[in-house]
């Protein structure tokens, strides 16, 4: 679909000094020293990182002095899509590149919660947890490949153990404790894991939820599972009956020296969860080698993260933020950790948070923005934020309105970055630059070494129109595989098959003629509430588990009020005789919360008489997002090929009436 031209106002131009500190600006002097390589402008270095993948890549091997043995002697020994092979035949360690030339007194994590005032942990502290975390899995007889998988919140604790899994070579995966038992075991029981790692509870919005129940059912449904440690957090002296105190695990085991294990370039490093529209959410592998130079890449080039700096980013530990903010470790800055509700007591929290611990990188979501605009909070009032340099943006599109208040509020000094990119590649595949204009409204920039084009549905490249969002070069941090899918079909069927040999990711795209980069949303039925993303088929299990609904259809639409905001309407059809009155709706929002997430409770249910299908019985979720965007019912889908064309009348009447 076209969109009308636009001319974007420059918000912000980076100061002369910020060019010349910039990480992104040594590594260009880097590549003219060493390589003989000069470039007119970062579009030049983009096209030249996406054409020649093995010279881009081998740089970012070179300049942040990546240990491997052997040394490399080739970057691609395969670069067909799925299947590309990165640095073959080399060994490496994930976590000893985080821990290494760290300075013991240097600050590694600032942290706080709803349970926990501020504090600070040192590089010789995170060492040491990591050291006996490692320990005392080692202890449990956990080896190389095997899967440790976590239950717990954004604190310490956490990030210690999953370094400690990449130590030793097993495979770390984890799951938000806000998200009830049947979502965290459709996740991690499709990896059996050995060993799991589970809070007692946690607070959110000044209320205590104890999971020791969840956490019963889940050592009890978790095929293969060997071991529970309970991490006590809500009630300091909570115990879980056949579960090992954390304390007894970090005493288990022998701690003396920090073995890492080296592992092949392409061993798992951990497994992250795509969206469970059809079936069980897709269990995504990624490799230590590939995470490691891409969030190398990431880290310094484009979140210019440097020595003293600290970075917050406002995650849970069930979204790719989390394991992306872990990433920032691999650079001199600290990371800033936060457990609790963001706007409680009110939506000034965060924003104290960044006061108290210096952050000089605020990381949020555009809703986040969004609610401080519509709220009226003014951050820089009574607060000291002359440490912040940057605000990050991500989850969905910042508004025009968002880039405004964050200039109006805080100062045209600041850099705004507004980034996008995805679980299945743990990074940002757009985003920000420090070296380039802001524009409002407009990303920056593709991202080095990520071949990011605007597809039309002929599968050609377009400019200044909204296509599809694909990748057409392999990156290292692409899943290795799909859990328990050995040939490849799915990875395939979810990526790949609309333009073969080409990464389709899910969202609609404009790349305009200055190389910025809008992004319109998502175009498949992936629902992203907060950061957190779900697939329909998980929703859709908790809504027919009530006995009274007998199909169901859920979409996320975008509100049109230019926040950034969306719409999640639930539509349900029910048994004959049954009333959608205020109890069953009620017990159908208490059964998403519990079984999905509070977040995605639908805004509204409402009743319709059937679910629009295909002839293969698969619901219309995407043609009905777009039909209730405004578009074109007839270019929306074909009414040929429905099962049951008279459903999506009660659509296509329902966007009449809301235009």
């Amino acid at each position: 679909m076209s969109m009308p031209a636009h001319e974007a106002t420059v918000l912000w131009e980076p100061p002369e000094q910020l060019v010349e500190e910039a990480a992104l600006t040594r590594y260009l002097r880097w590549l003219e020293r060493e390589r003989g390589l000069t470039f007119d402008g970062y579009d030049a270095l983009w096209r030249w990182s996406v054409t020649d993948l093995d010279a881009f890549w081998r740089s970012i091997w070179d300049v942040f002095e990546v240990h491997g043995t052997p040394a490399p002697d080739r970057v691609l020994g395969d670069r067909s899509m799925p299947g590309a092979q990165w640095f073959p035949g080399t060994h490496l360690n994930f976590a000893e590149h985080v821990f290494r030339g760290k300075a013991d007194d240097a600050v590694a994590i600032v942290h706080a919660s709803e349970l926990r005032d501020q504090q600070e942990m040192s590089w010789a502290e995170l060492r040491a947890l990591t050291g006996r975390v490692a320990a005392g899995l080692r202890a449990l007889g956990v080896e190389k490949g095997d899967r440790v998988v976590a239950y717990l919140p954004n604190v310490p604790e956490t990030v210690a153990a999953f370094l400690a899994c990449a130590t030793l070579g097993a495979v770390w995966s984890g799951a938000a404790p806000e998200l009830g038992a049947d979502s965290v075991i459709d996740r991690l029981a499709q990896i059996e894991p050995k060993v799991l790692l589970a809070v007692d509870g946690y607070r959110h919005g000044g209320r205590d939820f104890d999971r020791r129940e969840t956490v019963a059912r889940l050592r009890d449904e978790l095929p293969g599972l060997e071991h529970t440690v309970l991490v006590p957090y809500l009630d300091p002296e909570a115990q879980l009956p056949g579960a090992l105190p954390f304390d007894e695990l970090l005493a288990s085991g022998d701690n003396t020296a920090t073995r890492f294990e080296p592992v092949p370039f392409d061993h798992p490093l951990w497994v992250l969860y795509s969206s469970g529209t059809t079936g069980l959410p897709k269990a995504i592998v990624q490799g230590q080698g590939g995470i490691l130079l891409e969030h190398l890449k990431k880290m310094h080039l484009h979140l210019d993260a440097r020595p003293g700096d600290r970075v917050l980013w406002f995650t849970t530990t069930g979204w790719m933020m989390w394991n992306f903010l872990v990433g920032v470790l691999l650079t001199d800055a600290a990371i800033v950790l936060f457990d609790g509700d963001p706007a409680y007591p009110d939506p000034g929290t965060l924003w104290d948070l960044a006061e108290r611990a210096e952050v000089t990188t605020f990381g949020t979501s555009a809703a986040f923005i969004a609610t401080c605009r519509k709220e009226g909070v003014h951050p820089a009032a009574g607060r000291d934020l002359s440490r912040l340099r940057a605000v990050g943006s991500t989850g969905s599109p910042l508004s025009p309105e968002g880039f405004d208040w964050v200039y109006e509020e805080l100062g045209h000094d600041i850099w705004l970055f507004s980034t996008s990119g995805g679980t299945a590649v743990c990074t940002a595949l757009v985003g920000g630059v420090p070296i380039l204009p802001v524009h409002r409204g407009e990303i920056q920039a593709r991202a080095l070494g990520c071949a990011v084009e605007a597809f039309d549905e002929e599968g050609r490249s377009v400019v200044g129109e909204v296509g599809e969002l694909v990748v057409t070069q392999p990156m290292p941090s692409m899943p290795l595989y799909l859990w328990d899918d050995p040939d490849a079909t799915r990875l395939r069927e979810t990526y790949l098959d609309a333009f073969p040999g080409v990464w389709r990711h899910g969202d609609w795209v404009e790349i305009t003629s200055r190389g910025t980069v809008i992004i319109h949303g998502r175009s498949d039925a992936t629902i992203n509430r907060g950061g957190m993303r779900m697939g329909t088929g998980e929703i859709y299990r908790a809504v027919l588990a009530v006995e009274e609904v007998v199909d169901a259809l859920v979409v996320d639409v975008p509100d049109g009020d230019g926040e950034g905001g969306t719409w999640m309407p639930l539509f349900v059809v029910l048994r004959e005789g049954v009333e959608l009155d205020d109890e069953l709706v009620g017990a159908i929002r208490t059964r998403i919360s519990e079984d999905c997430s509070p977040r995605h409770v639908p805004d509204e249910v409402r009743r319709v008489a059937a679910v629009p299908r295909t002839l293969s019985g698969k619901a219309l979720e995407v043609p009905v997002k777009r039909i209730l965007m405004g578009q074109d019912p007839s270019r929306a889908t074909s009414r040929e090929s429905l099962a049951n064309p008279e459903a999506l009348d009660a659509f296509v009447a329902m966007a009449s009436r809301n235009e």
